[in-house]
């Protein structure tokens, strides 16, 4: 019986138990939607975030959004009744003073830098993000750290008991998972008297449920690339139309460079509107005259998010008449591409210090333990792995190498929905990786209880059969290529075939197994049973084990990062 056999048989076996722990939970979810909610101050965080998963997961709102796309003004029409019912009104979200940011790659860190830069500034901020890592309430902060347990349990069941209490026959009592902690969001932020919020857009654009917003005080496009292609459109061209749905009347918005074609759709959207559209000089320009930005997040593609949230940052400030916004070196911005550039300035100390000391985990973060590094990055379209792979052979660069002994480059892999898999790993080659592991984005086989690592929308053998089929995409890519890096003697071991790729039924369990004890985080008490057995891989550990320098890049998938950062550093589950 063939490895690739054996591995689904260990599957289908460790799914039937999964199935039957699925049932017990099922129950469990069944029985917590159909009782009565108890008081808020009974309420357990656990408990808000159980109840909050029974309304939808990501990929099921994705779904729903597809079917509803031939009238997407139902949508966000359906999005403000929502909001009504919850107690707030349009005009509500008016006094937020919202920067709302959207793109393919990059939102989100621009997203951060922006906060961080205004935050600098003693200005209080809300920041709406997606999707979470370890916890869901990394979704919604304030001054830049999640609300709390007790803040997030009070607003959830505060929101949901209004639902309830305003449902009729006409329509659902509950809106989808986004939707309804983009609702959260709009009352934290509201209740909180925060000075500006920051929204990132969920996927797309014109008919995101963050478009309810009607008048932000600047938007922003970061990079586009391919993405959800189901649901936005198969050309840049279509994605693109789909991006520039936030512009809004006379509300100035900023793009990053844009190829050609996509660059020019976002104009004419602009101008439809009557929206002020400008194009994001590089970094570059703005360092002119200065020292250069240091910044945060590693990786040249960060660059361009950076430059991007200077121009939303310096905008918002000057609309809403802060002194402090920069020395304007171009009052009259040259044009390119039929586009006004944005103007050129002299970043502020401020603003330097909210660049140089941002954070934004799972995006180009390096965790180093004794003799393992690990590089994670959430990428997950061909562009961003790309630029992850860039970033990867920049970072070995810049390392010391070691004296004596060898080196040993592994690669933890998943990806899900529709996304190429054979296309991101095919990119990923020439990183010269001696092990590529592939695993579900779960951290543990059996349910422990963690309400946010729980997905109800899929089976363990699902998962599993699409990490087989990573592994066989990544074996007939590399089959019996020689690896020129040579972690032991030159061309000793071979570039992962086979032979060198391996399957695990959890995060857990591949980690356990890169570190070899080496990571007291990482260790086990005792060998863990995964899909594939331990006395199947021990023969396969020799180099690892005796390597002076191990690297591990963590990429694919955002929900995977999320579940190795759980598992590496437990403070961020406190």
């Amino acid at each position: 019986m063939s490895w690739a056999r054996r591995h689904l048989h260990a599957a289908l076996a460790l799914a039937a138990v999964s199935a039957r722990a699925a049932t017990t939970e099922g129950a469990a979810r069944r029985e917590l939607s159909t009782r009565p909610a108890p008081q808020e101050p009974g309420m357990e965080y656990q408990d808000a975030v159980r109840m909050l998963n029974t309304l939808q997961t990501n990929a099921s709102y994705l779904e729903q959004v597809k079917r509803q796309r031939g009238d997407p003004q139902a949508q966000l029409e359906a999005m403000e009744l929502y909001l009504t019912r919850s107690g707030l009104q349009l005009e509500d979200l008016d006094r937020l003073n919202i920067i709302h940011v959207t793109g393919t790659k990059g939102k989100g860190s621009t997203c951060a830098f922006t906060e961080h830069i205004l935050r600098n500034y003693g200005l209080k901020t809300g920041f709406f993000s997606s999707p979470h890592l370890v916890q869901v309430r990394e979704r919604i902060r304030i001054n830049g750290q999640p609300i709390s347990r007790e803040l997030f349990t009070k607003h959830f069941w505060r929101l949901y008991h209004r639902l309830e209490e305003t449902k009729d026959d006409n329509y659902n009592s509950m809106p989808a998972y986004f939707r309804f902690l983009t609702l959260m969001a709009f009352h934290v932020f509201l209740q909180e008297q925060v000075d500006l919020a920051v929204m990132e857009v969920g996927i797309g654009g014109a008919y995101d449920c963050t478009n309810i917003v009607r008048k932000p005080v600047v938007c922003g496009v970061s990079s586009l690339g391919m993405d959800h292609t189901n649901l936005l459109g198969d050309t840049m061209e279509k994605i693109a139309w789909q991006k520039g749905g936030i512009f809004k009347c006379g509300v100035p918005a900023f793009t990053s460079l844009q190829p050609e074609g996509p660059l020019a759709v976002l104009r004419d959207r602009a101008q439809q509107i009557s929206c002020p559209l400008y194009l994001c000089p590089p970094l570059e320009v703005l360092e002119e005259g200065g020292p250069p930005l240091s910044l945060g997040l590693e990786g040249e593609h960060q660059r361009a998010n950076a430059a991007l949230a200077l121009q939303l940052a310096h905008c918002w400030l000057r609309r809403q008449e802060h002194q402090d916004t920069g020395e304007l070196k171009s009052s009259q911005p040259g044009v390119l591409w039929q586009l006004p550039l944005a103007p050129v300035f002299q970043p502020t100390e401020r603003m330097r210090h909210g660049l140089r000391d941002t954070e934004w985990l799972g995006r180009t973060q390096v965790l180093r333990r004794g003799p393992l590094t690990w590089y994670l990055d959430g990428a997950h379209t061909t562009s961003s792995v790309q630029a992850c792979v860039r970033w990867f052979l920049g970072a070995l660069q810049q390392q010391e190498r070691p004296s004596v002994g060898s080196e040993v480059r592994v690669l933890l892999f998943n990806s899900t929905g529709d996304r190429d898999s054979a296309a991101l790993l095919k990119l990923l080659q020439p990183c010269q990786f001696d092990y590529a592991l592939f695993c579900p984005n779960l951290t543990e086989v059996s349910f422990t209880g963690d309400a946010d690592q729980q997905n109800f929308m899929v089976t363990l053998d699902q998962v599993l059969h699409r990490c087989l089929e990573h592994q066989q995409h990544w074996s007939h890519l590399n089959d019996g290529v020689r690896s020129p890096h040579s972690p032991g003697q030159a061309g000793s071991l071979l570039h992962p075939s086979s032979s060198t790729s391996l399957v695990f039924s959890c995060i857990s369990h591949a980690l356990q197994w890169i570190s070899q004890g080496r990571d007291p985080v990482s260790q086990s008490p005792s060998p863990p049973r995964g899909l594939l057995p331990f006395s199947l891989a021990s023969g396969k550990t020799k180099v690892l084990r005796e390597a002076t320098a191990v690297h591990v890049l963590v990429t694919g998938s955002l929900h995977l990062v999320g579940g190795v950062l759980k598992l590496l550093d437990p403070s961020l589950s406190q």
